[in-house]
């Protein structure tokens, strides 16, 4: 395997680390994973998930709640509340 030396500024550089240490692989894989999807050589390489493309949205908003899911009169009226909606727009 040949090497290659690439200089990044500090704050690629970071964004690359975050990323293998999140895939639990090491910068040299990230990198070549990702010149491979770059150039087309690998067309076994899976597209990117939806949790992939939407990863940075996941926790940006918060209810203030912590107990929607297990509170059986919080869903009833969100249930309600999506049929009066959903009622309104058919009214329209």
């Amino acid at each position: 395997m040949n090497a290659l030396s690439v200089k990044l500024p500090t704050d690629l550089y970071a964004a690359l680390s975050r990323e293998a240490r999140r895939r639990n692989v090491t910068r040299s894989t990230l990198v070549r994973e990702l010149i491979e999807q770059a150039i087309g050589r690998n067309p076994d390489a899976a597209p990117p998930s939806c949790a992939d493309l939407a990863g940075d949205l996941v926790g940006v908003v918060r209810s203030g709640r912590t107990d929607l899911a297990t509170n059986p009169r919080l869903l009833d009226e969100a249930v309600a509340l999506d049929a009066r909606r959903a009622a309104a727009d058919r009214r329209r």
